[in-house]
Order: structure tokens, then sequence, then C-alpha cells
């Protein structure tokens, strides 16, 4: 099924084929339509299932005919737990919006900046993405109100509940009128969730789509199994025999992160680490330049990769492991996306072996080894 017979505009077509957008994902192919008809929505999907287009195109096409509104008073919330997923998610507004015949102004805020800025932008904002808790900074300076939103959507609501804003989005949801669509979009559903599923969602329309929709053929996975002190020679030689020219490395804290990026830089290798110690305009910048190809590594942690979404990612390397088998397919997923091939590299150190074979385990698959420590690293 196409995305014409969807029910989206013809502009929305349009901007939809200029990304080389042909074939719906199955969560747009059955959200988009319930949406459009008004329905509540309840979405269980993974990360990269294409579960944003699915909220983003019939919002921007029921605001094709929807009236002007008062200044500040926004019609369509979208609320997200991260910085980055706020940036992502409001840049497929503009994105999938381009070509509207009535321009749409949205615009995404989030804590970690001046929020005066985010106050004069709120002039005349019609779909606004946001973190809780600058969200109700910025109702509470009377800079945006709630009281005219007519869809309200809750983007990766498993990770809202997981990193405590629980009390912020009873807040928020008590600024909103009773009279409006709901859209829920989780990568699971917990007991936490399913509570908020029952008071929240009106009848919803349920898409369930399976996490092993993941294609991991399309992944080819290798795991070097080399002592710790030489996964740093490992990873230059790695990147550099291969002449990988993009690849978003994993670590498990912020302080390997800034060490490995480091390390990289001083060997040759341009690099910039992202995580949540760093500056709102630094992390901007550094996802800015890989998305553009014009930096070769980005060096990150789980909870700020969550706005990292390229298309065409070549390769990701797991640094260190992560402590959830969930984790690491999430981590792999971002590469071998939209019928492309990718590579996933482990580097995996005796004391990390035992975990491996569990998340091979969980993952129903087995993944190629190779002997690091018989490389010559020398120099390196």
């Amino acid at each position: 099924m196409p995305f014409s017979k969807l029910g989206l505009s013809d502009a929305l077509i349009k901007a939809l084929a200029e990304q080389k957008y042909t074939q719906p994902y199955q969560i747009q192919k059955e959200a988009i339509p319930a949406i459009l008809d008004g329905k509540d929505i309840l979405g269980i999907a993974q990360t990269g299932s294409g579960k944003t287009a699915s909220f983003v195109l019939p919002i921007l096409q029921q605001f094709q005919d929807y009236g002007s509104s008062k200044n500040r008073h926004t019609k369509a919330l979208v609320v997200v737990p991260t910085r980055e997923l706020a940036i992502q998610v409001n840049d497929v507004f503009k994105l999938l919006g381009a070509n509207l015949p009535q321009p749409i102004k949205a615009i995404a805020v989030y804590g970690g900046v001046s929020i005066n800025p985010q106050m004069i932008d709120l002039q005349g904002v019609e779909i606004l993405v946001a973190t809780p808790g600058r969200l109700l900074e910025l109702i509470e300076k009377n800079a945006v109100s709630l009281s005219a939103v007519k869809t309200l959507v809750l983007d990766e609501a498993d990770k809202m509940l997981n990193l405590g804003f629980k009390e912020e989005m009873t807040k928020i949801f008590g600024l909103l009128p009773k009279k409006r669509q709901n859209l829920l979009f989780s990568a699971t559903l917990s007991d936490d969730l399913n509570n908020i599923n029952k008071s929240l969602l009106r009848n919803p329309f349920v898409v369930k789509i399976e996490e092993e929709t993941k294609d991991f053929d399309l992944i080819k996975q290798f795991a070097y199994l080399i002592s710790e002190e030489k996964k740093g020679p490992l990873l230059r030689y790695i990147i550099k025999k291969q002449k990988i020219k993009q690849v978003l490395i994993f670590t498990s804290s912020v302080h390997r992160a800034d060490a490995v990026a480091l390390k990289l830089n001083q060997n040759g290798i341009d690099a910039f680490a992202i995580h949540s110690k760093k500056s709102q305009e630094g992390r901007n910048e550094a996802l800015n330049f890989f998305k553009k190809g014009m930096v070769k590594v980005l060096v990150a942690t789980d909870l700020m990769s969550r706005g990292i979404d390229i298309k065409f990612l070549p390769y990701v390397i797991n640094y260190e492991l992560p402590r959830s088998p969930k984790d690491y397919v999430h981590r792999i997923g971002r590469t071998g996306r939209a019928e492309s091939s990718g590579e996933a590299i482990s580097l995996i150190s005796p004391e990390e072996e035992h975990h491996f074979n569990i998340i091979q385990k969980k993952m129903g698959k087995r993944v190629t080894m190779i002997d690091g420590n018989i490389i010559d690293l020398s120099s390196y």
C-alpha cells in the first residue's frame, strides 16, 4: 500500500517522495488512517520502526483543515523524554511540512539552554515538541497555553516513566482540555504505562509492531575478543583498516565517551563525544556535523543516542557492552535500516564474554568471533 492510499494530501506525498520514502512502514499503514479518523492510538513499536512519521504526517494533514488560533495557544503537543529527541521530531515536522500551501509553525523546547529565546519563538506556535520540565517552566511564565490543544502525543512514553517524569506529566495532563485526541507511543507496555493508557486513552486503536520486525540479516555482526587495555588501539585499527567514513560508537559512561573521542582525535581520526555533560550547543553541533558527514565518528552514551536517527548509517561499534540485551539490539538497530545493509562490531574483553553470550542467546543469533589479541596493533 503506497502513502497515497493513506488519506494524505499531495503536498505531503510530494515531501515524502523528495525524501525517497516510497512505501510506508507497517505502523504507518495502521496508525495514519486511524489518527485521521480521530481515534486515540496506543502504538507499541521499537525505535526505527517508523513511528515518528506515523503521527507527524496525520497531524500535518489535520492542520490543513484547522482555522487560525490565538497566539501562544498550541494545537498539537508532542512530549518527549530528551532534548535530542525533541529536536529530531521537530525536524521531521519541518521536513515533511515543507510543501504545505499554508506554512505551519513547529518548534522544539527543552532544558539546558536559555529559556528567553524559546519564549520569543513561541509567538504563533501551532505544533510544540517539548520535554516535560521545560514545558512546565514556559507555562509558568505564561509563554504558552495548553488550553487549545487538539492532539497530544507522548513519544517514547516508557522512557519518560523510567526517567522519573511521572509527576511532571500529571501536572501537564491537568492543564490540557478534556476533549482532545491522544496518541501514545512506546517501545514496551509496562504496568505504569498500562495505567496511563487506561486513564488517558479512550477506546484506543492499538498498533503493536513486534520487536523482531528488525531484520538482523541486514546487519553483519562481528565481535573481537580483546584485552581491555588494547580496545583503544583495536578501535583505531578497525576504523583505519576498513576506511570507515561514518560510525556511531557506544560507551557505557560519560567519562569513557570523552576518553575514547580524545584518543581518536589524538590519532588523527575526527571524533565528537555526545552525552549529558556536554552543553546543548555542543551536542547540537556534534550531531549536525556527524549527520552531514563532516566528522567520521560520534561517541555516544545510550541515553544520548535517542535522538540519533540516520537512515543509512553504515557502522555501529560497541566499545563497551550495554547492561541489557534489549539495549544491545537497540544499539545495533541504528544500522541496517531502510533495507540497507550495515555492520555492527563489538569489542569484548574477557570480563564481558559471559555477558555477551547471554546477549547472543536472548537475541537468538550467534555472532562471528575474531581473536583481536593476535592482530599487530603496535602502530595504532
